[in-house]
């Protein structure tokens, strides 16, 4: 497995961990941006990544049946675990602002789900997805993620599986630092402002 110091790097070197003044998907603002998509596009990265990822996860789940992710920021991360792990890979997309299974994917009743994406920040993704297991009678295993940036404060109270922490502030509009409130904010998520 990577250690902390080796994915660091993985992140920087594919361009993967920006700075500057940033609206997360949460609506939270950070001077520091985590663009999975970077690391993703350069697959002999990710895979050092995901390979470690999935390390972890065998380590902590016995028998996963089906992994789900949200669109679009989960989907390269799930199907690159999925291939490692041998594990069938859905994900749920926004429909009327609302996760939804298309595509003819289907939860089996009593399976069992990993809830997979690139960056958990206020777990809010993770849980909406989470919804659509419940609502399908099956069994949420956990979540696991490259990125857990939760600070222990995401809203996810089942274990986090991350192959990196990374401890970055976060803050309310109301409530920034003078120096971050001096440089125009960008949206790079993928959900709209």
């Amino acid at each position: 497995m990577l250690s902390y110091k080796e994915s660091l790097k993985i992140l920087k070197e594919t361009n993967a961990l920006l700075e500057g003044h940033f609206i997360l998907s949460s609506g939270l603002h950070s001077s520091k941006y985590v663009q999975c998509a970077q690391l993703l596009s350069k697959p002999w990265e990710a895979l050092k990544i995901c390979t470690s990822l999935s390390e972890k996860i065998k380590n902590e789940f016995k028998k996963i049946d089906l992994i789900l992710t949200p669109a679009i920021g989960g989907i390269v991360v799930g199907y690159e675990i999925g291939r490692l792990l041998n594990v069938e890979t859905i994900f749920c997309e926004r429909l009327n602002n609302n996760f939804t299974l298309r595509r003819d994917f289907n939860i089996v009743k009593n399976s069992n789900v990993l809830i997979i994406e690139d960056v958990i920040t206020t777990g809010k993704s993770s849980l909406e997805c989470s919804k659509l297991v419940l609502n399908a009678q099956a069994n949420i295993l956990g979540y696991a993620c490259i990125i857990d940036r939760s600070n222990g404060n995401s809203e996810i109270k089942k274990k986090i599986v991350s192959q990196i922490e990374i401890n970055i502030p976060a803050y309310k509009k109301e409530n920034l630092p003078n120096e971050l409130s001096k440089i125009k904010p960008i949206k790079p998520g993928s959900r709209g402002i």
